[in-house]
C-alpha cells in the first residue's frame, strides 16, 4: 500500500482549538497537508515540509503521530489507488504570506466542528473528532 504523511496544523483562539486545511489541487476538496515520504527525512520531517509548502505553516511540530487513516491518492493519469496516510500534529507559530503554493491551493482556519463538517475523508474526520474542542491547560 502507498504511505504518505499530514500534518495537522493548529492554533489556539479564545480558547479553543482550530484547524488549518487547504484544498486539493484538482477537486478542491479540503484536506490536512499531506504527500509522500521525502528521502533521507523521518515521516515528521516531511510533514513538516508538506505544511510548509501547501500551507506556508510554521511551528512545533509533535514528533509522534496522532493517527493514520485510509485515503484515496489520485494521480493526474487519473488512476486513484488507496493510501495509509501518517498525521502529525503541528502547533502553528507562524502563517507565511507567501508560500510556495499559494497560486494552486485555498487554506482557511476551522473549529474542529467545523472541519469535521467539511472533510470529506471518514479517516481524518475520526482523526478530527478526537481532538478536543477547547484548549487544555
Amino acid at each position: 500500500m502507498l504511505r504518505q504523511v499530514a500534518a495537522l496544523p493548529v492554533r489556539i483562539k479564545k480558547g479553543r482549538i482550530e484547524v488549518l486545511l487547504v484544498t486539493t489541487r484538482e477537486t478542491r476538496r479540503w484536506i490536512a497537508p499531506r504527500g509522500w515520504l521525502i528521502p533521507g527525512k523521518t515521516a515528521a520531517q516531511s510533514a513538516r515540509i508538506e505544511a510548509e509548502e501547501e500551507a506556508g505553516a510554521t511551528g512545533r511540530l509533535r514528533p509522534d503521530p496522532i493517527g493514520t487513516y485510509l485515503a484515496e491518492k489520485r494521480f493526474e493519469d487519473g488512476t486513484v489507488q488507496p493510501c495509509e496516510v501518517e498525521v502529525f500534529r503541528l502547533d502553528v507559530t507562524r502563517l507565511r504570506r507567501r508560500w510556495d503554493e499559494m497560486h494552486e491551493r485555498s487554506r482557511a482556519w476551522y473549529t474542529v466542528e467545523a472541519a469535521v463538517a467539511i472533510v470529506g475523508e471518514p479517516g481524518l474526520v475520526a482523526i478530527l473528532e478526537s481532538l478536543p474542542a477547547e484548549a487544555e491547560g
